[in-house]
Parts: structure tokens; sequence; C-alpha cells
């Protein structure tokens, strides 16, 4: 696993200037700040090793495979294509880290050109092979014996040929556009057809309803578990597409389009409708990659490279499969538990059992669930008891993530039905959401729903619920504030933090956001919570200082931080101001981190962790030493800019003193004790895994975390 992880890291290090330089830098200075982009691609890479690592179960190191390969779609989508348009409109100048758009994506394809290589040795070399030693085959069209030849030609012409529609280019046919991330086969011919015509090149593309990975039935094969991906059954068997004519070449490609969606919102007057015809050309948005199989000819590379309007430098060739994140099917499809994750039972707290009242037990006390290790289910209960209380007469809702069956969104249309007063807030621009969200708001309001779509110009990233309850003549608060979406399936899958309370200030905090995104009017004083884009930034630098100062006054200063990306260079710098002061700062952040850790006279006293594991690390919490006086938060936001600035976000204290112990227990210190799936962000932007000690036993968080649940 070294040798691999090594290389990479190699390939990502970020050059920096000398460690005398940086003792007295500017703090100013962009040498000073990673590159955002090759931070993301190492997040990827780190993703890449969970599928090398024998200690996790196999069919699930397959997943971490396509996991990495759908982070580099999603990379090329956004990421590439938001430098390559600065590049096109003519903004060079650097960005905070000082690399000029051209030199990052210089720097980006060399770190992704070297990353896809290891992906499909990864998955020839390793994967394919342990697989096949379980039992579970991927068989090339090189190994199929005559029986399954027959059945898998019978198959194409039954199942897979009706729904092909081969597409010859000739001044009648010219290049047809090819829809992001679909299958598609270069096909090069020699002959005329019926109607006179040589053109020597077709197209053939293989529609989204045919399965990418076919099982081949155990009738006709040595197990219940041999798979072929469908563009070997098309490659075997495409000369049935062109009767009398002769193929001298069929290979696969897939180009990755611009997937960001670009509405301005002050000139429309129907978001929904708008974005839904920027969906519908989503799919056709401008090029930024090219894959094509290892074995296709340099010529028809770039004769593709070239309709797409894409050079040399954007063409990607892959050792397999152009679309290798499609063996996650394999996994699903295999019914072999003992290579999966085990089975595990999220406790629930008694006092929050459905059966009970659970607005009863709020008001006695906050409680503070960590998901997934604490079942999601108190929250959906919590909605479901309200939904069928009388006394309840207003729920109001956030919706950024939501399953596209979920529980939580039919509770809220059961409210409004049963005449309560609901409003929830359905942010249309969640990423790669769009669809699902408008089809969502569509169904709530035809429920009777006030659906708001949030603000013009930001995004409504904060997870609020609040419910308005009569309680012996009076009206009374309760919410649940969290650090995740409301999608249950998630919730089983991501670590975060829920609170649920009764707290009045903050209940009355929560009504005033609400106010705020559903009405007019000044942004109002709040009582505990912290919002973006109004205070969140101020207040957190001003938390910074604070500690800096402790320091230098002697005192014990320490700043504890868990998020998903660390971006923002005001507060890199402030905590680079606070690491000269001696403050102890630790961080875990799971991707993109632009801070330079360890480094001599400047960040020698931070420290950054990435946690990968069975859980997609999710959670986002601070916490202040405040001498003796601490202070912790569960928020939505993370340190970015967009967090920050461009985004309706919530940061709520944690008041219970237990709670807020078990927090920065569960969230920093036993990640900073983990010698399993921790990885140490060194100050040239590379990571090393971190090992246990020769006298240490091994200690993963997550695992530790599955296990006192079960303990509970």
């Amino acid at each position: 696993m070294a040798t691999l992880a090594s290389a990479h890291l190699r390939s990502v290090t970020q050059q920096a200037p000398e460690l005398a330089e940086w003792q007295s830098a500017d703090l100013d200075a962009p040498e000073l700040l990673l590159n955002r982009e090759l931070s993301l691609l190492a997040f990827t890479r780190r993703v890449l090793e969970l599928a090398r690592d024998s200690r996790i179960p196999l069919l699930e190191r397959v997943r971490f495979l396509c996991i990495s390969c759908t982070n580099l779609d999603e990379f090329f989508e956004v990421r590439v294509a938001s430098v390559r348009q600065r590049m096109q409109h003519g903004a060079n100048q650097p960005g905070p880290d000082g690399l000029t758009p051209a030199a990052a994506l210089e720097a980006i394809r060399a770190a992704v050109l070297e990353m896809v290589e290891q992906q499909y040795w990864v998955m020839n070399e390793e994967l394919t092979p342990a697989l096949a030693e379980q039992n579970i085959r991927i068989l090339r069209r090189s190994v199929w014996k005559r029986r399954q030849r027959r059945w898998l030609h019978q198959h194409f012409r039954q199942e897979i040929l009706p729904v092909l529609s081969p597409l010859g280019l000739d001044p009648a046919h010219p290049f047809p556009r090819i829809l992001n991330k679909s299958l598609n086969f270069a096909v090069s011919l020699e002959g005329q057809d019926a109607f006179g015509r040589d053109s020597g090149m077709a197209l053939v593309r293989a529609p989204r309803s045919l399965p990418r990975i076919i099982r081949i039935p155990k009738s006709y094969s040595r197990g219940p578990n041999d798979f072929v991906f469908l563009s070997s059954v098309v490659h075997a068997f495409i000369d049935e597409l062109f009767p009398g004519m002769t193929v001298h070449g069929c290979y696969q490609f897939r180009v990755t389009r611009n997937s960001e969606l670009f509405v301005d919102e002050e000139e429309i007057e129907d978001l929904a409708r708008a974005l839904e015809g920027e969906l519908m050309e989503r799919g056709f948005a401008e090029a930024v990659r090219l894959e094509v199989a290892t074995n296709c000819p340099d010529t028809i590379a770039r004769f593709l490279a070239s309709k797409f309007g894409l050079g040399q430098d954007s063409i990607y060739r892959c050792a397999g499969p152009v679309n290798l994140n499609r063996m996650s099917a394999i996994c699903d499809q295999t019914d072999r538990p003992d290579l999966k994750f085990p089975a595990f039972q999220a406790r629930s707290p008694k006092a929050l059992a459905p059966t009970g009242n659970l607005f009863a037990a709020i008001r006695r006390r906050d409680w503070l669930l960590h998901h997934p290790y604490d079942s999601f289910q108190p929250v959906v209960d919590l909605l479901r008891q309200a939904v069928n209380d009388p006394s309840v007469l207003a729920i109001k809702q956030t919706l950024y993530r939501t399953g596209v069956d979920s529980a939580l969104v039919g509770l809220l249309v059961e409210a409004a039905r049963a005449g309560k007063d609901v409003t929830v807030i359905v942010e249309l621009r969640a990423r790669f959401d769009e669809q699902a969200n408008i089809t969502l708001a569509t169904r709530l309001q035809e429920a009777g729903v006030q659906v708001v779509y949030g603000v013009v110009g930001h995004k409504t990233h904060a997870k609020m619920m609040l419910m308005v309850r009569r309680e012996r003549g009076h009206l009374h608060r309760y919410v649940h504030l969290g650090t995740g979406n409301y999608h249950q399936g998630t919730a089983k899958a991501y670590t975060d933090w829920s609170l649920l309370s009764a707290n009045p200030d903050l209940a009355q905090d929560v009504h005033r956001v609400f106010q705020q995104l559903s009405g007019l009017g000044r942004a109002q004083t709040l009582n505990l919570l912290i919002q973006s884009p109004f205070d969140l930034h101020r207040s957190l630098l001003e938390r910074i200082e604070r500690e800096t100062e402790h320091a230098r006054a002697g005192k014990t200063a320490r700043i504890y931080a868990k998020m998903n990306s660390l971006t923002e260079p005001e507060m890199i710098r402030a905590l680079y101001r606070a690491s000269r002061a001696g403050v102890e700062v630790r961080l875990i952040v799971r991707g993109i981190c632009c801070l330079r850790p360890g480094v001599p006279g400047l960040s020698d006293n931070i420290r950054v962790r990435s946690i990968l594991g069975r859980f997609l690390e999710h959670s986002r919490v601070y916490h202040f030493a405040n001498d003796g006086h601490p202070e912790t938060y569960g928020a939505s936001a993370d340190w970015m800019e967009r967090n920050l600035f461009q985004r309706v976000e919530t940061c709520f204290p944690i008041l219970e003193p237990r709670a807020a112990a078990r927090v920065v227990r569960e969230s920093i210190e036993l990640a900073y004790a983990d010698n399993r799936s921790a990885w140490e962000l060194g100050p040239g932007g590379d990571y090393a895994l971190v090992y246990p000690a020769d006298d240490e036993d091994e200690i993963a968080i997550q695992d530790l975390l599955i296990a006192e649940a079960g303990d509970a």
C-alpha cells in the first residue's frame, strides 16, 4: 500500500518556499496557501487508497474504487470546468495560492493522468484477481467459454441490439450531440452500405436504459457471480449492427461536460422553471474531458476531441471500461455479506422511543444525536408526532438534500393536509439534486405547503426544523438543528450531529431565521445562533483572535475544528497567527485543505488530519478553549468562502457541558487517537497514513464508535 501511495503523494505535493522564508513570511503571501483543486484531488486519491486496503472487506474496496471514479467525474464537471472558464474569459490572474489557471490545469492533468493509471491498475491487478479468488468473476471476451458466448450472443440480439441506433457519419448525418458521461463507441468501418455510402466511421450510443453490468446465468457459468461489462458484449457483436461491412475497430469513449447551472436569479421571475430549462441543457454543456480506450488510435481520439472542442491535453486513456464506476453494480448484485461491512444497529435513547411523548422528553432536556451511531429515527418520529398532535399549530423546515421517497416529505404533506401551517424552504440549487428538489417542491405545493426557494444570491444550506405547539394556553417552540441533511439514507452513511431542543432563546433564533428566509426585513439580532452570511465569519475570527490573545498572555489556548473543507484565506491567516502565538490548533478536514500545517515559525502548532473509513465524515464542529470557559458548536458551514459569505448557514452552541465534551471527544480527540484510518497533512500538501507504534493498539474512530453504540 505504501509504494503506490508514496508515488501519488509526490505527484500532488505542491511546491513551497524554503522554511526560512516561511518563518518571516508575510501572511498574505500566496505561497502559504495550498491549491484548492490539487487538494481535492489528494482527497480522491485517499479514497482510492481505501480500494487497496486489504483490511477492508473486498466488495467495499470495489465501492471505494467506484467512489474515486465518481469523485473524479464531479471534479471535472465542477472544478476543472470552473478553471477552464476562467481562462476562456481572460481571467488569467493567479488564484489565492499564486497559480494561474493555465498552471493549475497543467498540474491537474499531471496528477489526474497518474491517478487514472492507478485506478485501472487497482482494478486489473488487485481487485479483479481478488474477486476471482472469491468466485466473483469479471469475464473478459478473451476468456468466454463457448456456452457463455452463445448465451451472451443471444442476450445481445434480444436485449441490446433492438435499442441500439448506429449513426454513420457523413454530410447527412453530422456528429451528434453526446450526452454527459454516457457510454459511446466509435466504430471504424470499411465497405459501402445499401445506399453506396462509405464514410469509414460510425458512432453507437449505449442508452442508459441498458445495464452496464450483465450477470451470466449460473447454468451457463461456473458460479452465480459471473459478470460481463456491457461494453465487452457490444465490442464482441458490434459487426451485427453493420451487415455487409467490415469492422476494423470498435473503441469506447465518454465525454464529461461542465455541470454547473447558470441562472441569473435577479433577471428571472420563476426560479424553478428557469432551472428546469437549464437542466435540460446540462447534459450537453461544454465538454471538459474525453475518455477513450487505451487501444483507440490517436487519429480517432483526436477526431473525437475536435468534435467536442477539446485539445489533446483533455484526452485520458483508460485501460478498461471508460465508465469504471459502474462496477458498483457488482457489489449490489452479489449476495456475499462476508465481503461487506458487517451490519450494525444504531442506538436510540429510550426517552426518545416513538411510543413516548417526544415533546415532553425534549422539554426536560436537550438531546444530542451522533449519526449514524445514533439513529436518525427520533428526528422522523418527532415530526410524525407533530403531524398527529392537534396541539402543534405550525411546522417549518429547510430541505437541501433529501431522498426521492423521503418519509419526512411525506409527513410534511400529511401535516399540510391536516390543516397545520407548514412552511418549507427548498433549496432548488443544491448541486446535482436540482431536479429532485423541483419535484419535491411541486409535491409539497400541491399539498398546500408554503414553499419558499430561499434568498436570491444565497443558497439556503442551514439544517433547521421548528415546531410550534400550544401547551396550557401558551405557545412553545421545539427545534431540530443539524450538521447534515434531512436525508434518511445519508444519515446511515454520513457522520453528523443533531440537536433536539426546546431552549426558548435557541427556538426564538430559529424562528427569526425562518422569518428572514420567507419574508422581508432586516437581519435580527440572535441570542445563541450564529448565522452566515451576516456574522459567522466575523464571529469565528473573533474567537480565533481571542484564543490568540490568551496564548500571548500565557494562558491555555486551544482551537479544535472539524469540517469538510478549509479554503477561506482570512480564516487560514488567523490560524497562522494563532499558531505563532502558541495556540494548539487541531483540525479534522476531510477534503480540501488550503492551509499548510507543521511549518516551523508559521504553523508548527497546527495539525491537520483527514479521516476516511466506512462512513463519510460530514459533521462540522468548532471548539474554543476560552481560558476555562469552553465554547463548542455544531454547524452546517465549512470554512469556505461560499459558506461564510454566499450561503445561509447556522452555527449552534452545545450548551450542556457533558454533551459538549462528547462532541469534542467523538469528533476531535478520537480522530487524533486514530492510527488506522487517519491521514496527516504535511506542509507540502502531501498526506501520510498514520500507523500505530509498535507498542500501540490499533484504533479506528469509526469502529470504536460503532462498538460503543452496540454496547449502549
